[in-house]
């Protein structure tokens, strides 16, 4: 199951924090509580287990390379396992991420989502997941890892051309290098190759487009 045993409780800390933090009610923070310990006594869940859960999402995809990289996001202390706070906080943002990166890449449908929070502590959030080697900038091997591993993860149904990696009945120009240099046209305002968190946050806030493209989420920033 990717856990081991040893019943522990939900404290009241974490349970105001994630009242705070996310989406869910006190009752869905704690029926998510009582399943997860089901099934992880220790409290801690294993990268292993984690992307089985999304697998199931989407079974025909490729869902390691994604997930990885929301794992090590959330995995603050790189001990590979996360605790249920680390847990339901991925599930709040990725819940609807992989719903909407669906509807964004694969249909291409923008429609306006009402979404809680703060966008720039979404966007915060995303940065860390697009910053792999965490230097606090994203370089074009980086932003092209996640764009890939976002293609792959939509393998129902998305079949790529093996020859330049365009998707099947969608603009052949449609890659994720393509998408890669889109983003960087953006948003690397000094042209020196890489993007920071404020260029990240300034060209996602300034491009509701481009917004959506980077978090999966379709609401706009500004409201």
């Amino acid at each position: 199951m990717g856990c081991s045993s040893s019943k522990k409780k939900l404290t009241k800390a974490d349970l105001a924090f994630l009242e705070e933090n996310t989406e869910f009610t006190r009752e869905q923070i704690t029926e998510w509580y009582e399943g997860f310990i089901l099934d992880c006594p220790t409290g801690e869940l294993t990268k292993k287990k984690f992307i089985q859960v999304y697998r199931q999402f989407f079974p025909n995809g490729q869902a390691e390379a994604f997930c990885t990289h929301i794992f090590r996001t959330f995995d603050a202390d790189n001990s590979g396992k996360i605790d249920f706070k680390e847990f339901l906080m991925a599930i709040n943002i990725t819940g609807k991420l992989l719903f909407d990166i669906f509807r964004i890449f694969y249909l291409n449908e923008y429609q306006n989502y009402l979404a809680k929070g703060n966008p720039e502590k979404k966007l915060k959030w995303a940065f860390k997941m697009y910053d792999i080697d965490s230097n606090g900038s994203v370089d074009r091997q980086e932003m092209l890892r996640i764009i890939e591993s976002i293609y792959d993860l939509l393998g129902a149904g998305v079949v790529k051309n093996a020859s330049n990696g365009a998707v099947a009945g969608r603009d052949p120009n449609d890659t994720p290098e393509s998408r890669t240099a889109q983003i960087f046209a953006i948003m690397d305002e000094d042209n020196n190759g890489v993007i920071t968190e404020e260029e990240f946050i300034r060209g996602c806030m300034a491009d509701r487009v481009l917004y959506q493209m980077l978090t999966a989420d379709t609401s706009d920033p500004e409201r």
